[in-house]
C-alpha cells in the first residue's frame, strides 16, 4: 500500500497520540487502508461493463477542490481592506466555518458515523479509541486537503501584505477554529447516540442535520450584526450573545495579538478561542469509547415503520402520474427518498438551507424597513430555494442499496420514461414541495395576496428547473450508483453552472413584473414551456444510459 505524505506528516504527532491514550501505530495501519481505498472507484451494476479500468487509483474528490481555491479567492479583498481585524478576521472565520462546516454535515458526517468496518475491526484486539480517533483523523485529513484550497492563495496573500506575525496567527486560529468544528460535530452526534435509539435515532440525525444548517446561517447573520459603522469606522456592539459565535473569537484573537488591543472583551473572547477547542478535545477523548459503544444503535434497524399510504395519497398520485408504471416508480422513489439513510445525509442539510436563505435575505435587506418591505419585490428571494434542486437531481441516482438496481433491468418496461417521470415528480413532491409552501405561506403574510401569480410562476419555474437539470445532466438509472461515486464526480462546478440558471429564470419573472398584467402572460408561457419541455425531456433509451 501507498504510503501517503499526510502519515508521514502525522507520524510527527506519535508521541501526541500515545498520550492519549491512542495505540498510533495500529491507527495508522487503519487510515492507510482507508486512504488508499478511498482512491479506489467502485463500478456499478450498469457502467461496469462500459467504463474502462483506472490505471492506477486515483483519488477524485482531491482533483475536484480547485473549486474551493475560486471560492477562497473572496477571502483575499476582506484581508486586504484594512488592519480592523476584529471586524475584517470574524467575517473571513465565519465564512471560512460556513464552507467547513457544511462539507462536514453533508459530506463527512457519513464517515463520522460509519459502521461499516466494525465487523472487520471489533473482533481484532484494537481498542475503541484508537477506532475513534482513526475515523476522526480520516475526516480531518479531507478537510485539511479542503482548508488549504480554501485559504492557501489567501494566506500567502496575507503574509506578504500583512507580515509573518499575520500569517502565523491566521494558520493558528484556522487549525483551532477547523479542530473546534469537527470535534463539536462529533460531540452533537454523539449526544445524539447517547439519548436516543433505534429508527427515531436515525431520523433525529437528520433533524439535527437540518439544525445544524440552520444554525449556521442564523450564526452568520448574528455576525454580521454584531458590528456597527460610526464615523466610518466599524465597530463591535458588545452583546452577551456573542461569545456564542466563535468566528468572533479568532478575530478578536487576531486584534489582540497585532494590534495590542487589550480590551476585556477582546482578551475574553481571544481565551475563549483557545480553550474551547483544547477543551472540546479533551471530551471527546474521554467519550470515544462510549460514542463508539453507541455506534451500535445505528446498526439496529428496529421494527419498520407502516407506510401510511392514504387515499388522499393514493388519489394524488393517481392525478399526478398518468400510468400505473409512473406510480410505481413515483412510490419507489419516495420511499427511497424517505428510508435511506445515507441519501437523507446528504440532502437534507441542503433543506434547511433552502428555507433559510430566503429569509435571510429579506431581513438582511429591510433591516430596519419593514414598512417598506410589502411593497417591494424582494419577495423573488423565493429563488433561493431552488438551490436545493440541482444538488438533489445528482444524488438521485445514488444509493447504499444500489447492487439493487438489476430490477430495473428486470422489471417489463416498454419504455423508460416512466421511470424518470415519476422520480423526478416525486422528488418534487415529497422533498421540494414542503420547503415551497412554507415559504409560499410565509411570504403571503409578508407580502400580501397580491403575489399569488408570482408564487405559482415560481412553482412552474421550479418544474422547469428540475426537468433543465435532468436534460442537461448525464443520464443514469434512478439510486443505481453507489455513493462511494458521490464525490468523483466533480460534483461542485457542475451544481456552480446549473445554478446560473435560476438566475435567468428570476430575471424573465422580474421582467415580467414591469409590464401591467405580464405576470399572467408569462404564467401562460410557463405553462406551455414547462408542457413542451416535460414531454421531451424523458425521451431516454438504455443505449442513451450507457454512453
Amino acid at each position: 500500500m501507498q504510503d501517503y505524505v499526510t502519515l508521514k506528516l502525522l507520524d510527527r504527532l506519535e508521541k501526541v497520540f500515545a498520550s492519549l491514550g491512542v495505540d498510533y501505530k495500529v491507527m495508522r495501519k487503519i487510515l492507510q487502508v482507508k486512504l488508499t481505498m478511498d482512491g479506489r472507484r467502485v463500478p456499478t451494476i450498469f457502467s461496469q461493463n462500459a467504463k474502462k479500468k483506472d490505471k492506477e487509483p486515483t483519488n477524485q474528490y482531491i482533483k475536484s477542490l480547485w473549486l474551493y481555491v475560486l471560492f477562497g479567492l473572496i477571502f483575499i479583498p476582506m484581508i486586504l481592506m484594512g488592519d480592523s481585524y476584529l471586524f475584517q478576521m470574524s467575517f473571513v472565520y465565519g465564512i471560512f466555518t460556513f464552507f467547513i462546516m457544511t462539507s462536514l454535515i453533508s459530506d463527512f458526517s457519513s464517515v463520522l458515523l460509519d459502521i461499516r468496518d466494525r465487523t472487520i475491526l471489533y473482533p481484532k484486539p484494537v481498542d475503541r479509541r484508537t477506532i475513534s480517533m482513526a475515523k476522526l483523523m480520516h475526516v480531518i485529513i479531507y478537510l485539511s486537503y479542503l482548508t488549504i484550497a480554501l485559504v492557501g492563495i489567501p494566506l500567502i496573500v496575507g503574509l506578504f501584505t500583512k507580515g509573518i506575525l499575520f500569517f502565523i496567527v491566521t494558520v493558528i486560529n484556522i487549525i483551532l477554529l477547523a479542530l473546534l468544528i469537527v470535534v463539536f460535530t462529533a460531540l452533537i452526534y454523539f449526544l445524539i447516540l447517547r439519548f436516543f435509539d433505534g429508527e427515531k435515532l436515525k431520523d433525529i440525525i437528520n433533524y439535527v442535520q437540518i439544525g445544524l444548517s440552520l444554525a449556521i446561517m442564523i450564526g452568520y447573520q448574528l455576525l454580521g450584526r454584531s458590528f456597527e459603522l460610526l464615523n466610518l469606522t466599524v465597530t463591535l456592539k458588545l452583546e452577551w450573545w456573542q461569545v456564542f459565535v466563535f468566528p468572533i473569537w479568532y478575530g478578536a484573537n487576531t486584534d489582540l495579538l497585532l494590534k495590542q488591543n487589550f480590551e476585556p472583551a477582546t482578551i475574553m473572547f481571544s481565551v475563549l478561542g483557545l480553550l474551547m477547542p483544547i477543551l472540546a478535545i479533551w471530551i471527546y477523548i474521554k467519550l470515544t469509547p462510549a460514542f463508539e459503544q453507541n455506534l451500535q444503535k445505528l446498526s439496529y434497524h428496529g421494527k419498520a415503520k407502516q407506510q401510511r399510504n392514504g387515499k388522499l395519497r393514493q388519489a394524488l398520485v393517481k392525478v399526478i402520474c398518468r400510468s400505473k408504471e409512473e406510480q410505481a416508480f413515483f412510490r419507489f422513489a419516495a420511499l427511497m427518498m424517505k428510508n435511506e439513510r445515507e441519501f437523507k445525509l446528504r440532502v437534507y442539510p441542503s433543506l434547511g438551507f433552502s428555507v433559510v436563505i430566503p429569509l435571510i435575505f429579506i431581513f438582511g435587506v429591510f433591516r430596519s424597513d419593514f414598512e417598506n418591505l410589502a411593497n417591494s419585490n424582494s419577495y423573488l428571494s423565493i429563488y433561493f430555494s431552488l438551490i436545493i434542486i440541482p444538488t438533489i437531481m445528482i444524488v438521485l441516482k445514488f444509493s447504499g442499496k444500489y447492487k439493487g438496481a438489476w430490477i430495473y433491468k428486470a422489471a417489463p418496461l416498454e419504455k423508460l420514461a416512466p421511470m424518470f417521470s415519476g422520480t423526478v415528480k416525486s422528488f418534487i413532491v415529497n422533498l421540494y414541495l414542503p420547503i415551497y409552501l412554507l415559504l409560499s405561506i410565509l411570504f403571503v403574510f409578508l407580502f400580501g395576496t397580491r403575489i399569488l401569480p408570482d408564487l405559482i410562476v415560481v412553482f412552474l419555474h421550479a418544474c422547469i428547473y428540475a426537468v433543465v437539470c435532468f436534460m442537461l445532466l448525464k443520464k443514469s438509472i434512478p439510486f443505481s450508483q453507489s455513493f462511494d461515486e458521490f464525490n468523483q464526480n466533480g460534483t461542485g462546478i457542475i451544481i456552480f453552472g446549473l445554478m446560473l440558471i435560476v438566475g435567468l429564470l428570476a430575471g424573465l419573472h422580474y421582467l415580467s413584473t414591469l409590464y401591467t398584467y405580464g405576470i399572467y402572460l408569462y404564467l401562460v408561457v410557463a405553462i406551455v414551456g414547462l408542457v413542451i419541455l416535460w414531454k421531451q425531456a424523458f425521451k431516454i433509451t438504455w443505449e442513451k444510459i450507457y454512453e
